[in-house]
């Protein structure tokens, strides 16, 4: 099963629903992790939004990258310019992509402004996980049941 790395500054939004959408989709075929360049904690806010999509990620826990380091991940994949300029080199050949994405939690408004802030990041991150599993769906794990998802 390949590691899949999500990368953002923070860890509590983005990189975090990156990682619930591809467990959600992809089951058990990838091995979904994210991380931080400086993790802070979930965004309850995330966490809200991926429910209503019936994804729960309250399990999830903000990580350093720096726990990663070492270890073999096929596919990395950015999610803030931060990240992707100072992301750190890991062992073996790998796949990187970059998915330059707001940061909803930049949004100052009230609960129900920011929570359709976070809910158009929520359906972009799903929308290019989907295509994400699209292209790499030719892994001889992927099952031919998950690929039209």
């Amino acid at each position: 099963m390949p590691n899949v790395l999500f990368l953002c500054t923070g860890n509590s939004c983005r990189s975090q629903m990156a990682e619930g959408w591809l467990r959600h989709l992809a089951g058990d075929h990838f091995n979904a992790q994210s991380a931080g360049l400086e993790p802070s904690a979930l965004n309850p806010l995330a966490v809200e939004a991926m429910r209503e999509v019936g994804i729960d990620i309250s399990g999830q826990r903000s990580k350093n990258v720096t726990s990663f380091l070492g270890q073999h991940f096929p596919y990395i994949i950015t999610v803030c310019d931060r990240a992707r300029d100072s992301c750190p080199i890991f062992p073996g050949i790998c796949v990187r992509e970059h998915w330059p994405i707001d940061d909803p939690a930049n949004a100052e408004a009230s609960h129900d402004e920011r929570m359709q802030v976070f809910r158009t990041v929520r359906d972009e991150m799903g929308a290019r996980v989907r295509g994400f599993i699209e292209a790499y769906s030719d892994h001889p794990t992927m099952p031919q049941s998950r690929r039209a998802e």
